[in-house]
């Protein structure tokens, strides 16, 4: 009976080919260069929105990064969301650099409707001159050659938007074993990048909130952060609408310039992905969220929780001297191998010790 064991693998074996080999990342941005230049002129004017509410941990080495950018012609401000831990004061001590300037204004209170990075970024942009937008958060670090290579991209695609998915920094042991699992599943979802996203791939658009450049023009035509003001998860919103608007959007990886720590404890890992995740879900899948939600988390329970539970009892039962059926044993184990040898890649892949493998029922 061990070939029924094998045929019972299958989907297991289907899933672990497309985990370690069916992810394709966004193609790689490419590097400015300091040969060649072309004239200042050739760059267009740039507004850098921060939005920050209690970003003290970060915002100055963010601000830093965005000072040194080199680039000809570009102005930071940041959008200081009634902090109450010394943002503010911490933005405001970081010299313009390269920078025309550094700008930190007071967030207007909340109005109804509104979500809160929504409206923050909805004020930095506000009265902008400059010809592009890009709106990063206050937990990102830039090499200085980052936002020269983007403008280039952003022209080289012939887009109006693109967003970049940079490093991300795992410190906690809570970000270590959930992040990297949570990256894979987005991963199979979202797969591809390789050209630029169009109309007719509005349902399956995606952006990065921490790195989108867009042109002043796309925003305004889709209504700018307004049209995404109730919009939780606001960076897969606004690329489908985008998209859906007739506008290009271009994703590309950028893992050596351009990295973030999203969460820094377990407790927020859970709370940010929970939120993330079940909004997301119904956005991407239209009416059909939930339902395409419950199955997804069904199937992911059936798929890696299942096989490591049986194992256990059926070791628990040997161990008491019960008779276990030799099939039902080889699959579990067989099965739970596969899931190991799934996320040993993963995690490898995270620059996450494979140590973490052992606890992936867990994460």
């Amino acid at each position: 009976m061990i070939w029924l064991a094998g045929l019972a693998l299958l989907p297991w074996v289907a899933v672990a080919g497309m985990v370690l080999f069916g992810i394709h990342e966004p193609p790689v941005l490419s590097p400015a260069g300091s040969a060649g230049k072309p004239p200042a002129h050739h760059f267009p004017s740039v507004r850098i929105v921060v939005p920050a509410r209690n970003e003290a941990r970060g915002i100055e080495a963010c601000l830093c990064s965005l000072a040194v950018q080199d680039y000809p012609d570009f102005t930071i401000t940041v959008v200081d969301d009634r902090s109450t831990d010394g943002t503010r004061r911490l933005a405001l001590s970081v010299p313009p650099g390269n920078a025309r300037k550094i700008e930190v204004i007071a967030g207007d209170p909340l109005p109804a409707g509104w979500f809160g990075k929504p409206w923050a970024c909805a004020q930095g942009s506000r009265d902008a001159h400059e010809e592009l937008f890009l709106f990063t958060d206050a937990d990102t670090l830039h090499e200085p050659s980052l936002l020269r290579s983007t403008v280039r991209a952003l022209a080289e695609d012939e887009v109006s938007a693109i967003s970049l998915l940079g490093r991300q920094e795992l410190g906690s042991f809570g970000e270590r074993l959930i992040q990297p699992q949570i990256f894979t599943l987005l991963a199979l979802r979202y797969r591809k990048f390789a050209q630029p996203l169009e109309r007719g791939q509005r349902r399956n658009a995606i952006a990065n909130g921490q790195y989108i450049l867009v042109r002043k023009g796309a925003y305004e035509d889709i209504g700018g952060h307004r049209a995404i003001r109730g919009e939780v998860v606001e960076d897969l919103r606004f690329a489908q609408l985008l998209t859906g608007g007739g506008h290009r959007l271009s994703l590309r990886t950028e893992k050596d310039r351009f990295s973030t720590r999203m969460y820094q404890s377990l407790g927020e890992v859970l709370n940010g992905w929970t939120k993330n995740l079940a909004i997301g879900a119904r956005q991407s899948a239209g009416g059909w969220g939930r339902f395409v939600l419950t199955v997804i988390i069904g199937y992911v329970a059936l798929l890696w929780l299942v096989p490591p539970g049986v194992l256990l009892g059926l070791s628990a039962a040997a161990f008491l001297g019960t008779t276990i059926p030799g099939t039902l044993l080889a699959w579990s184990a067989a099965a739970t191998l596969l899931g190991l040898g799934v996320w040993i890649g993963v995690y490898t892949r995270f620059e996450v010790s494979p140590a973490y493998a052992l606890l992936y029922p867990l994460g």
